[in-house]
């Protein structure tokens, strides 16, 4: 196979699927490869697979349809999650040309040089990998997510990811200040923080997450940290209250409640209770009030029913949440739920879904107005649509403004006051 000259990426899934997805392209620029935009005719596809709920899957193979019609004679490359999960399943759809699994996926450009169609370890092999690849976008929009941790060793009874992904492991503090100086080099102002369960940062080295925050912000150049999604049991104190004298590190958390049942947590094998994520979230607000906290909730669960439901809407309803991630339940054929009986029915979970939804947006809209006529730091992005630049808050609050080519990749000081008709604040 004579390798082509154009390639296209397409990611779906979490944060640290982009930032490895970015870390796989340049590998193909550096090898000669122009990259251009998915949604142009390409000679090679390369679509990074997500596999934490069905639909996720089928999204995956919608898009490999898409770009066959796009362009039938295209090479078209799954990798990631779902070519880890189910390679033989992948093998035999007709329109995917090669399966590379999680390991084997940042050796794509190899695989096309040596015409390999297939590599993925299997679940045993991958439990029993230690290796780290470090990865981290780089795009326009001024912010790069940079992947400091990977695998986990939780095995919460609803999720297929530890044998996608294997065990958590992660680089050392040194090796990741690295990663990030090489980002800030690039002129980048602002590093989020991501994996997949990343408060278990440097355990395979004897090092800490508060050890790798605080080593972050002595880099030059770095003026805004944020974390991506970590465990309540994982937020400890000690970095909240460091968060909250910090001049860098963003108060916006993401914390996964997942139900506010005690009884459907411990079904789920997760590693707290109810009365610790409320704890974290009243800990947060009363050492800094503006603090975004979103939360992820699952609706669903098999067992779950309409009193255990209102347990997570009441301890969501009761608490400061500030806007919520929304997940309906769907069976991983690797996960132990699967095998567990009393499914709830669809038109339950629609139901219930539907009504988060609605309460996710009145959270948003209360928090929203928490923040009106207050001041914040702006980070200016590149994109410009309709005329219009946009940027986040410290605090995650989008705001927009009439784009000045000046004021990208800029921190400015502004006045939340007027909302507009998209919900986004107007400066």
């Amino acid at each position: 196979m004579i390798p082509s000259k154009k390639v296209a990426f397409h990611t779906f899934g979490c944060k640290l699927n982009f930032a490895e997805t970015s870390s796989i392209s340049k590998s193909f620029v550096e090898n000669g490869y122009d990259l251009i935009d998915f949604r142009e005719t390409a000679d090679i596809y390369v679509i990074n697979s997500c596999t934490v709920t069905d639909n996720a899957e089928k999204r995956c193979k919608e898009a490999i349809r898409r770009v066959k019609r796009q362009n039938p004679n295209a090479l078209v490359a799954l990798v990631g999650c779902y070519a880890q999960l189910r390679p033989e399943e992948l093998q035999s759809f007709k329109n995917v040309d090669i399966v590379l699994g999680n390991k084997e996926k940042f050796k794509l450009v190899e695989h096309l040089a040596q015409h390999h169609d297939s590599c993925f370890a299997s679940n045993d092999q991958i439990l029993k990998d230690k290796s780290f690849s470090p990865a981290y976008s780089i795009d326009d929009r001024t912010r790069t997510f940079l992947k400091i941790q990977d695998g986990c060793d939780y095995y919460c009874t609803y999720c297929a990811i530890p044998f996608a992904r294997g065990r958590s492991r992660s680089d050392t503090i040194e090796n990741t200040l690295k990663q990030a100086r090489e980002v800030v080099a690039q002129g980048q102002k602002e590093i989020i923080l991501t994996g997949v369960n990343i408060g278990t940062f440097g355990k395979n080295h004897g090092e800490s997450l508060l050890e790798l925050l605080l080593e972050m912000e002595k880099i030059d150049g770095l003026e805004r940290i944020r974390i991506g999604s970590i465990e309540p049991n994982l937020l400890t104190d000690q970095i909240i209250s460091h968060i909250a004298t910090s001049s860098k590190i963003l108060p916006h958390f993401h914390i996964p409640l997942q139900s506010g049942s005690d009884e459907m947590l411990k079904l789920m094998k997760r590693k707290y209770l109810r009365d610790v994520f409320a704890n974290r979230v009243l800990t947060i607000k009363r050492l800094m009030p503006l603090a975004c906290v979103a939360a992820d909730v699952i609706i669903g669960f098999p067992g779950e029913s309409e009193e255990h439901f209102m347990d997570t809407y009441s301890i969501i309803d009761n608490l400061p949440v500030s806007y919520l991630h929304v997940f309906t339940y769907s069976d991983r054929p690797e996960a132990k739920a699967s095998q567990m009986p009393q499914k709830v029915l669809a038109g339950d979970k629609k139901d219930r879904s539907e009504r988060l939804h609605l309460l996710g947006e009145k959270k948003r809209e209360i928090f929203y107005k928490e923040n009106r006529n207050t001041s914040h730091s702006v980070l200016w992005e590149a994109s410009r649509r309709k005329g219009k630049m946009n940027g986040l808050t410290e605090n995650y609050i989008p705001v927009t403004t009439k784009f000045d080519i000046n004021k990208v990749n800029t921190i400015e000081s502004v006045d939340l006051l007027s909302l507009n008709a998209d919900g986004v604040w107007e400066v």
